[in-house]
């Protein structure tokens, strides 16, 4: 199993960025994915998730109206696209995946996100 981040970086407050997260190993199709986050210091928040068929999300209040999960299932890949970004949102993010009952649960690696002017 293999979950690998990407398009992390540096970028100014009110700039964009869009994480990826490339599947492997694993039926992608069955698993809830989410992107989770965490700051030094802070405990690791769960920013939003997807269902396995992509038609119901859910976001963290923090983020509501600024960042937007979606997946393709085709290409085993989620995204985060994150919009207005802030320097609260500076964090390393992170991929999971979940299954039914939380039978299995799968970890990226984790992709840091930088808002600085």
């Amino acid at each position: 199993v293999q979950l690998v981040e990407s398009g992390g970086g540096l970028v100014q407050p009110g700039g964009s960025l869009r994480l990826s997260c490339a599947a492997s190993g694993f039926t992608f199709s069955r698993y809830v994915m989410n992107w989770y986050r965490q700051a030094p210091g802070n405990e690791r928040e769960l920013v939003a998730s997807i269902s396995g068929t992509g038609s119901s999300t859910n976001y963290a209040d923090s983020v509501k109206g600024r960042f937007t999960i979606s997946r393709d299932n085709a290409k085993n890949t989620v995204y985060l696209q994150m919009n207005s970004l802030k320097p609260e949102d500076t964090a390393v993010y992170y991929c999971n995946a979940r299954s039914a009952y939380n039978k299995y649960n799968y970890w990226g690696q984790g992709t840091q996100v930088t808002v600085s002017s």
